[in-house]
């Protein structure tokens, strides 16, 4: 099912015009796919890499994924980069006990053909001891776009009042039935 992101209203970004969000679970597998369209030559995207697990991509364009067991305090978070650098880290509540987490390389694949711009990614969390895979994951998800100009905006389902934080308990708008 796909869904929209929506700019947080202290962020303006001229780049983009949409972003639309998959996400669906094949068992202990998180799928996503995420779509940016508008003037996507605009936007700064990092320069490819090897795909290796990198810290701070919040601070350039970056997709992002919050997951938590329903009802639960502890989440984890996944940094998805269009260079296909990857992060993950565990939470054992709002932004308290930050950890790294040890997963699998997520595949992604990206594709930009100058009016849209996709990113595909698969991650195994059948490993991650916070997500219990036989319940419901509530999610954010969320994207940080850099434009050219070096302004940043912030995308999510939701936002809390206030600076962005998609970290917030209400954030977590979506929420995938197990496979």
């Amino acid at each position: 099912m796909q869904h929209t992101l929506v700019r947080h209203p202290a962020s303006p970004c001229d780049a983009v015009t949409a972003i639309t969000v998959d996400a669906s679970r094949r068992g202990p597998t998180l799928d996503l796919r995420y779509a940016v369209t508008g003037a996507v030559a605009g936007v700064r995207w990092p320069a490819r890499t090897d795909g290796t697990r990198a810290d701070e991509l919040w601070k350039h364009t970056c997709f992002e994924a919050f997951v938590r067991s329903s009802g639960a305090a502890a989440y984890c978070e996944f940094n998805l980069s269009p260079s296909t650098a990857w992060a993950a880290y565990g939470f054992s509540g709002h932004r308290a006990g930050m950890r790294p987490l040890q997963i699998s390389s997520p595949r992604i694949a990206v594709q930009n053909d100058g009016a849209r711009f996709e990113l595909r990614a698969e991650l195994d969390l059948g490993g991650v001891s916070d997500l219990a895979t036989d319940s419901a994951w509530d999610m954010a998800l969320s994207a940080v776009i850099e434009e050219t100009n070096g302004r940043i905006s912030y995308w999510a389902l939701a936002h809390p009042p206030g600076r962005p934080d998609f970290h917030h308990p209400d954030c977590f708008a979506l929420r995938l039935p197990p496979a």
